[in-house]
C-alpha cells in the first residue's frame, strides 16, 4: 500500500505487534495520542521528563467552575505545545474548556505544521 509524504506511518500507540508486524497509526492518530499522553500523564510521573504531563485525572477532586477551567487552559496550552513541537503549529493550538455537573469536556483544536491541515480532538472526562 502507497503512502503519502503528508500522512507517513507512525507506530500506533500503545505499541501492538502482530503476526504482519507492528501496527501503524495515521497522522492524526498519532497525534491524538500524544494529546492522550499529555492530558493523562501526571506532572513527575516520567522520570526524566518530570515537567511532562498535564495531569487531568487529579481534577476529579476540584470544583467544576470557570477558574479551574481557566486554570486547566493554560497549563494544557503549554503542556502541549512543548509535546507537539514539529507536528503542530504551537501558534495555532486552541484549548477550550468546559464543563456540566459531573462532567469536563477538553476540545484541542491546531494545524498541522507540514501539511497547514486544521484538525481537532475532543474529551469528555467523568460523567455517568
Amino acid at each position: 500500500m502507497a503512502r503519502r509524504l503528508v500522512d507517513p506511518p507512525y507506530l500506533a500507540f500503545p505499541l501492538r505487534v502482530d503476526a504482519a508486524g507492528p501496527q501503524l497509526a495515521s497522522r492524526s492518530e498519532h497525534i491524538r495520542g500524544q494529546i492522550e499522553q499529555v492530558l493523562f500523564t501526571l506532572p513527575g510521573e516520567r522520570v526524566f521528563r518530570p515537567e511532562f504531563g498535564a495531569g487531568v485525572k487529579t481534577l476529579v477532586f476540584e470544583p467544576n467552575d470557570s477558574p479551574m477551567w481557566q486554570v486547566t487552559r493554560r497549563r494544557l496550552l503549554a503542556s502541549l505545545a512543548e509535546a507537539l513541537q514539529g507536528e503542530v503549529d504551537p501558534r495555532s493550538l486552541e484549548v477550550e474548556v468546559a464543563g456540566e455537573d459531573a462532567s469536563l469536556q477538553i476540545r484541542i483544536s491546531y494545524t498541522l505544521a507540514a501539511i497547514g491541515h486544521r484538525d481537532s480532538q475532543q474529551f469528555d472526562l467523568g460523567g455517568a
